[in-house]
Order: structure tokens, then sequence, then C-alpha cells
């Protein structure tokens, strides 16, 4: 089962991409405390962790929503044909995405709404497609909404220094900005409220301008985090940071009050990356965190 209903809106998962991300633990997550994955390897495997080969596991995955008559993408993953001169393990794809997503019952024309939960290479890509030699909307009927301050702190003409380095190059120029020459972008801050079921907050960390997608619907409770989450791991140990996080200690703060609003309100937590199935459900005792039980979808 690839999609599940909560209240009104129904949720699809539509998979990318699925398998290494070139990148020890150690590496991508280098303030996991000492010894953590070795502890936790029996059910990080094979989803998360490929323990032989010593490499983190991840998903790249765009969740697809139909609420109240109207189709969203949340985040667009890699994109083919990029170019990522800092960050090869994401250039030059050639997917199926866009037949993926066909055979979840949706055309390019058929999106109403693009949510970028924050500006990364591996969210964006699929905001636009190269037509001959030009990069153009993929979706040409939809709103995107971006987060403001990312729009800003990506934007190349505005200099911010990241400890991504060079990793987004080129990211604004081929999947931000072609969506905003078009007038198909709505830059939001703090809090949008997209209909009864769906509302978007800001949780600034990750980037300054990383957020979650709210779904409350009937009884019915999900958050799509985005990059808050980028392992499983990060539920049992919330103070664990990627090597991507902007702002540390706010990243860590973030995901501890997002985490501990899931857990009090029995609300599923769906990131961005994560195989296997998808999310889950977790409980807490005090400050520590436990896993309840995984998503419904189908394990990849």
């Amino acid at each position: 089962m690839h999609d599940i209903v909560l209240g009104d809106v129904t949720i699809t998962r539509i998979t990318e991409y699925f398998g290494s991300v070139e990148m020890s633990p150690d590496t991508f997550y280098p303030e996991s405390p000492e010894g953590a994955w070795q502890r936790h390897t029996s059910w990080l495997a094979p989803d998360f962790l490929d323990a032989d080969a010593n490499v983190c596991i991840s998903a790249v995955q765009t969740w697809l929503l139909r609420s109240e008559g109207k189709t969203i993408l949340v985040d667009t993953g890699v994109g083919n044909h990029k170019e990522r001169p800092y960050a090869p393990v994401w250039g030059h794809r050639n997917t199926d995405f866009l037949g993926n997503l066909a055979r979840a019952g949706v055309q390019p024309a058929d999106v109403d709404l693009v949510i970028n939960t924050h500006l990364h290479v591996d969210h964006v890509g699929w905001n636009t497609y190269l037509d001959d030699r030009s990069w153009v909307p993929t979706f040409p009927n939809a709103t995107y909404l971006m987060p403001r301050p990312d729009f800003d702190f990506w934007n190349p003409a505005n200099g911010h220094p990241t400890v991504f380095g060079r990793g987004n190059q080129n990211v604004f120029e081929d999947s931000v900005a072609p969506v905003h020459e078009a007038g198909r972008t709505l830059l939001w801050d703090d809090s949008y409220r997209i209909d009864s079921n769906l509302r978007l907050d800001l949780a600034p960390g990750h980037t300054p301008g990383s957020s979650v997608l709210a779904l409350e619907s009937g009884t019915d409770r999900a958050v799509f985090v985005g990059d808050m989450v980028h392992t499983p791991l990060q539920f049992v140990e919330p103070d664990t940071n990627s090597c991507f996080c902007e702002d540390p200690a706010q990243a860590r703060a973030t995901r501890r009050r997002i985490l501990g609003r899931a857990a009090d309100t029995n609300t599923l937590v769906l990131p961005a990356h994560l195989g296997g199935h998808g999310g889950a459900e977790i409980t807490r005792d005090a400050d520590r965190f436990a896993i309840k039980h995984w998503a419904p979808f189908a394990r990849i």
C-alpha cells in the first residue's frame, strides 16, 4: 500500500530514488553519540543503513496529497539532467519520477500546489524540467509555496555563507528562479494556511526557512517534517544533527519541539528521506523518545 487516508486527506508516496547516499554515518551525522549506530543496527539495517558497506541509505520521495479537491506535492526531489558538480550523487540523473506520478493518477498539469519544505538540492529538483535548453516549470498550473527565509538565503545574489559549501550550486538558478520568473511562486513566512486540513509552519535550524506541513483532519494527525529528521536514529537520538544543519542548536530545539508535539498528539511523522515504511508514530517518556510503530505504507 503506497497510499493512506487520514481524515479527508489521501496521502500517496511517490518514490524517485532509494539507495546509498555515499556517506558513512560518521560523515553524515558527526554528532551521533558514540556507538549509537552500532547499538541500533538491528533495526536500522537494511532500510536505513548498509552495515557491511558502512553507508547511509535514504529515499528521495514526494508526498502526493489530495485535499479539498486540490492535488498537492510536498517536495520535488532531485530532478533529471541537473548539473550538480559538488553533489555528484544527485547530478545528471534520469529517473521515471513523472511516470511514477502518472501511475498514481496525476499528470503535471493536474497539480495545484507544490510545497518545497526548504530549498536544498534534493527537495526542489522536479520544480523544473529541461525544455530544449531552458528550465521551465514542470507543473504549469501549480502555485509553488516556498518559505521566504530560504528563498532569500539560497539566492546566490545575497552571498550567504553556508555549511553546505557549494553543495547547492546551480540549484537556485535551475530549480527555483525559473519558477519565480514564471510568476508561479508564493513566498510565505511564519505560517501559511492552505485549507482546513493543512497548514505550513516555519521550523528553522536545518536551514533558515525549513518548514513542516501539519495535517489535521477529523481525529487524524500527521506532520511532514522535510529534513528535520533524515534518519530514524534521530527519533531516538533527537539531539543528533546531520552535517547539513545550518544552525545546529536551533535544529536540535526544533526537532525536540516538533517530536514532542507529535508524541503528545498521536501524530504520524513523515520525513522526506526515510525508506522502509516512510515514517512513524512516536512516544516519549520525559525527554526520551521511542518509535511506537511504523507508518502504514508499504516498505520500499
